[in-house]
């Protein structure tokens, strides 16, 4: 089992930036990806970005070059900083654990982020 607890999530106005953290425990294996997803239409979750134990990163398209993926192997920790941020970014922010060795990924209860004048 692991349990995911994130943190960072708040009201901003557009322009701003904000840095979520997730951070597992329980049964942690040194392989595996985590992420960043939130609602989107059509879809239970959209994929915002991720990063494997590697190091190796994934980002949607609306996110390029605004937000940034990162992890701290050591404290099992994920981070998203999101920067420049819109109102379209408002969203629960919901972080993801995956490994191979378990038949299916977890989720933590998200963040909320607000993007508002």
């Amino acid at each position: 089992q692991v349990q995911l607890v994130e943190s960072g999530g708040g009201l901003v106005q557009p322009g701003g930036s904000l840095r979520l953290s997730c951070a597992a425990s329980g049964s942690i294996l040194s392989i595996n990806t985590m992420g960043w997803y939130r609602p989107a239409p059509g879809q239970e979750r959209e994929l915002v970005a991720t990063i494997t134990s590697g190091g190796s990163t994934t980002y949607a398209d609306s996110v390029k070059g605004r937000f940034t993926i990162a992890r701290d192997n050591e404290k099992n920790t994920a981070y998203l900083q999101m920067d420049n941020l819109k109102p379209e970014d408002t969203a629960v922010y919901h972080c993801n654990f995956l490994s191979r060795n378990y038949p299916y990924s977890y989720w933590g209860q998200g963040t909320q982020v607000t993007v508002q004048s």
